[in-house]
């Protein structure tokens, strides 16, 4: 609306209170606004205040040249039949009225009002409602029911006398049973309900008044204020800066609730607001590996460094200059490694050990690592990956280059740093059994690359394959005798190339490859493989069904939770393995895999107990010879063939068998090891 200057004093100013209740607004949004029905008969109106629903109907003038006659005769006919009663819809025999049924435009009205602005002054009313008025084709369901009942007339045709006569029914009597309060919120909210609910408000008749017309006229007073004084309107007396506050609230103190995100994201803001040992302790479990110049950069401006020092000493050991984090604060105590389940002690003893070999040197190999603490490849990977970082033909080098700087700056620290690590290697060295010449000084320098051609890398794999041809020669020899133990990668392995590293059959720390290590394989290979044997036995009777690689996890977490000093297995290959397996009443299964399977190759060997020596051993390899011809079966399958073979069997043995030997997924089972994710 646009205000000329003289109405700029006007004033908004609300009527009597018994007027707001019952205000509508209606709309016909199908109908151009030029179009009006202010001039149209309205025969009559209803209205169900409580639901804000109106119904009107209008006369439609039959006189007129764009009224089709025979379609409102053909119309009406189809409502209300040929038969003339008081209930017809049409009482002219053709259709000469509409009817309009009303929705809510929206349920929140609090912004709309109705306004009259007279004499310079605006009134503004609040409305109740905004009703749009649509046509109601009700009368058309009248007539497919009509419809259907002359058919249905039809179809039935002359009923005899003795159809007439009512059939004796039996009548069932049911009491219904107490309804709960599931029940009773779904049947409440149901629309049959809500429609049920609608229809018991009774429609109030109204009677319409034009827009001229008097009674109208009267009403329309009821919109202007009958109060001269204006301060009676307690919303109107307030001052522009209470009307500004009422226009536009002080924002209200909100607790900030801090963002949980993911926790491996480390916020800074939030790292700040914590005490100074926190800091340090949570930059260096995310970091693994800094130097203390960067530590520094990380922390608060003006923060001591005297103070950051004797924190980081707290949770972190000097390696090469670089501080790297101890192992007890990345593997709590009472955890387990989250790759192949080991205990937190053993993979701390584990990761100290490679700490303490870069203190020494600036490049190990993780063969060599692998074979004297004698932990899975995948924690020894993930050891190394923190502080380290692989190099073609040197193996893995340390992550970050020797700080001399702060060594130099703070020589009470490195020397207080180099007894501790004189602590951890007598430790170490009791743990893995080896000695510190074993391995290069730390000081010793590390070799540049060396670059050779191929004639002299075969003539030293010629010199080699001479020099080991005596001691291979022996441990063929023993492996004939039946004396063969533990556990190699074979090249065909899905894994690297390095051994399994299972263990040795020196004690703790001794190395592979040392001179007289085939003689002292030959010495325990008996103790070993029976040993071994045992284990598979064990782990059979436990598990029955088990893929190689499966069983090789639980052959290395067995070897890990061995005490400290006892003379474990020496390593040997896959198909050692496997013929220790079969040794011991087991039996390979030839499980057909998809050719899309995503299992490695040693998931793909599945190795089962066939002789357990209990009166369920028969049923096994029925369901053992199920799977080899199909890598899945149903339970109604192997039911049904466990009948044919020993007649009935007890549901719960079959569902014991099951569960022995196989996983359930999506109705089918498979046996343990062989479901790929």
């Amino acid at each position: 609306m646009t205000m000329t200057p003289s109405y700029r004093r006007s004033m908004f100013i609300l009527p009597k209170a018994f007027l707001i209740s019952c205000i509508f607004s209606r709309q016909y949004p199908l109908r151009p606004s030029t179009m009006t029905y202010d001039d149209v008969n309205h025969l009559s109106a209803k209205i169900k205040p409580k639901q804000q629903r109106v119904e009107l109907e209008m006369a439609i003038d039959a006189m007129s040249p764009n009224y089709c006659r025979s379609k409102g005769e053909q119309i009406a006919l189809n409502v209300d039949g040929t038969t003339y009663e008081e209930t017809n819809t049409f009482s002219a025999k053709m259709m000469d009225k509409q009817s309009f049924t009303s929705i809510q435009a929206t349920t929140n009205t609090c912004r709309y009002a109705a306004a009259v602005f007279r004499k310079g002054e605006l009134h503004i009313t609040p409305l109740t409602g905004i009703l749009q008025m649509r046509p109601s084709f009700s009368y058309l369901d009248k007539a497919d029911t009509k419809t259907r009942e002359r058919e249905a007339a039809n179809e039935g045709g002359d009923s005899s006398q003795d159809e007439a006569e009512e059939d004796v029914k039996a009548i069932t009597v049911r009491f219904s049973r107490p309804e709960s309060e599931q029940a009773r919120q779904r049947r409440l909210q149901s629309y049959e309900f809500l429609q049920k609910k609608q229809a018991e408000e009774p429609w109030v008749h109204l009677h319409y008044h034009g827009v001229k017309d008097g009674r109208s006229e009267h009403e329309r007073q009821y919109l202007l204020c009958q109060s001269v004084d204006a301060s009676e309107n307690s919303e109107l007396v307030k001052t522009p800066k209470e009307y500004l506050t009422m226009l536009m609230p002080p924002l209200a103190e909100e607790k900030l609730v801090k963002p949980v995100g993911p926790s491996n994201v480390l916020s800074m803001a939030q790292l700040r607001t914590l005490p100074l040992g926190e800091q340090v302790k949570t930059l260096l479990k995310n970091v693994k590996v800094m130097p203390f110049a960067n530590l520094m950069g990380l922390l608060a401006t003006g923060t001591d460094s005297t103070a950051a020092l004797r924190c980081i000493q707290q949770v972190a050991l000097l390696v090469q200059g670089n501080w790297v984090v101890k192992s007890d604060v990345l593997y709590p105590k009472n955890t387990c490694s989250p790759h192949s389940g080991v205990p937190a002690e053993v993979l701390c003893r584990g990761r100290d050990f490679v700490m303490w070999r870069f203190t020494r040197e600036r490049s190990v190999m993780r063969k060599e690592i692998t074979a004297i603490i004698k932990l899975p490849p995948e924690d020894v990977k993930e050891f190394l990956e923190h502080v380290a970082v692989p190099r073609v033909n040197r193996g893995w080098e340390f992550l970050l280059p020797t700080d001399s700087e702060f060594i130099k700056k703070h020589p009470d620290i490195g020397h207080r740093q180099h007894m501790l690590w004189l602590g951890i290697q007598s430790k170490l060295e009791k743990v893995f059994n080896f000695s510190k010449d074993d391995f290069g000084p730390k000081d010793s320098p590390q070799p540049g690359p060396v670059h050779v051609s191929g004639e002299q890398r075969l003539k030293a794999a010629h010199e080699r394959a001479e020099g080991n041809k005596s001691s291979l020669q022996r441990a063929l020899d023993d492996r004939r005798a039946g004396s063969a133990v533990a556990v190699k990668q074979e090249p065909g392995s899905d894994r690297e190339d390095e051994p399994m590293d299972a263990s040795s059959s020196v004690p703790n720390g001794s190395s592979n490859g040392h001179p007289g290590a085939a003689c002292d394989h030959a010495n325990s290979g008996d103790a070993s493989s029976q040993e071994l044997q045992d284990f598979v036995t064990k782990t059979f009777r436990k598990h029955f069904v088990l893929t190689l690689s499966e069983f090789k996890r639980l052959l290395s977490l067995h070897l890990a939770s061995m005490p400290v000093g006892r003379r474990v297995f020496p390593p040997i290959s896959d198909h050692m393995l496997q013929d220790a397996i079969l040794l011991r009443q087991c039996k390979q299964i030839m499980v057909p895999f998809p050719a899309q399977t995503t299992a490695a190759p040693d998931e793909q060997k599945v190795f089962a107990l066939w002789d357990a020596g209990d009166e369920f051993d028969k049923h096994r390899r029925v369901l053992y010879d199920l799977f080899n011809k199909n890598y899945r079966i149903r339970r109604n399958a192997f039911q049904v063939k466990l009948s044919q073979e020993f007649g009935d069997v007890l549901k719960t043995d079959v569902n014991r068998l099951l569960q022995e030997c196989c996983v359930s997924h999506a109705g089918s089972w498979y046996l343990n090891g062989t479901l790929t994710s």
